[in-house]
């Protein structure tokens, strides 16, 4: 069996991928240090293929070590989004960033590293072209910064790949709520109204399970797809938010939708995304924004749990 290291593995994706790795006979090692939940890997913890270490990515003699165990490596660890970061600036660096550099400068030859950044490092693409991977990074946001700079290190090396991910949805132990289809699903259903500003903004968007199949393949097809960045998305879902609410409508018909105008949205973000690169090597984003949106309606309908913000 392949061994694999998980950083953040406890966290959104992490949850759910680790889970998969673990299902498909992986040797998976998770550090986390529990930040939001400690229950998301429970389900784990009867797998003798599934070890969890409670620790901090910061904590570089112990990740030296888990380093030369693990084959692949997949650096999760994380502080997630702009609000989070902009109220920690100082560790979104350090883990964000300067966490990815100690990685990188330890890795050896047999390590193959699968790093997620994200979608934000275009910030404000050109109106109707689409951002692909040569496009111009211009991250607004010291999130997006952090990932932008932490890819560049990790593309330093011949034995990486990094996916530049789309807005994720979709149900996972560990939820959030604050990712936008699972915050409109969330306040449709809770609060039956969606209040929206800047409604023609338009992103990109991937299911989880997809982001998760990517990472898969990415590992099957490690040597095809190595020394390359690309851009993960459902190409069907480059929505406005206006779209977006719409899509959400559909499935709930008394949801009143309300536009505010002459009002900026915190988050600025403005982008066409074309996915074609990873799609010519073979792998094909396929869960439509319609069956999560679905998916998502039965989980917010259903459970009382209350669904974790990064911030």
């Amino acid at each position: 069996m392949r061994n694999v290291l998980v950083t953040g593995g406890a966290g959104y994706i992490g949850s759910k991928l680790v889970t998969k790795l673990v299902n498909l006979k992986f040797n998976v090692t998770v550090i986390d240090a529990l930040r939001f939940s400690g229950s998301s890997l429970n389900h784990l913890f009867c797998y003798k293929n599934f070890k969890f270490i409670k620790g901090d990515v910061r904590n570089y003699k112990l990740i030296k070590k888990l380093i030369k165990k693990n084959e692949f490596i997949i650096p999760l660890a994380a502080l997630v989004g702009a609000p989070l970061c902009e109220k920690n600036k100082k560790e979104a660096i350090s883990i964000n960033l300067n966490s990815i550099k100690f990685l990188m400068k330890n890795v050896g030859k047999k390590n193959k590293v699968i790093y997620l950044t994200t979608n934000s490092g275009y910030g404000v693409g050109e109106k109707n072209k689409y951002c692909d991977e040569r496009s111009k990074l211009n991250p607004i946001s010291l999130y997006g910064k952090t990932k932008v700079d932490a890819e560049s290190i990790v593309m330093k090396s011949k034995n990486s790949i990094a996916y530049r991910l789309a807005t994720v949805f979709g149900y996972s132990y560990r939820m959030r709520s604050d990712l936008l289809v699972n915050n409109f699903v969330y306040t449709a259903v809770r609060k039956k109204k969606l209040t929206i500003f800047e409604p023609h903004f338009r992103r990109n968007y991937i299911h989880i399970d997809d982001v998760v199949n990517a990472i898969v393949f990415s590992i099957s097809n490690f040597n095809k797809l190595k020394s390359n960045v690309y851009n993960l998305g459902l190409s069907s879902a480059n929505l406005t938010k206006y779209m977006l609410a719409n899509k959400i409508k559909q499935k709930l018909k008394y949801l009143k939708i309300i536009i505010v105008k002459n009002r900026k949205d915190p988050d600025q973000r403005d982008y066409y995304v074309s996915n074609k690169k990873i799609e010519k090597k073979g792998f094909r984003a396929k869960i439509k924004i319609e069956q999560g949106i679905t998916e998502l309606i039965r989980v917010f309908s259903n459970s009382e749990e209350k669904i974790i913000n990064n911030y």
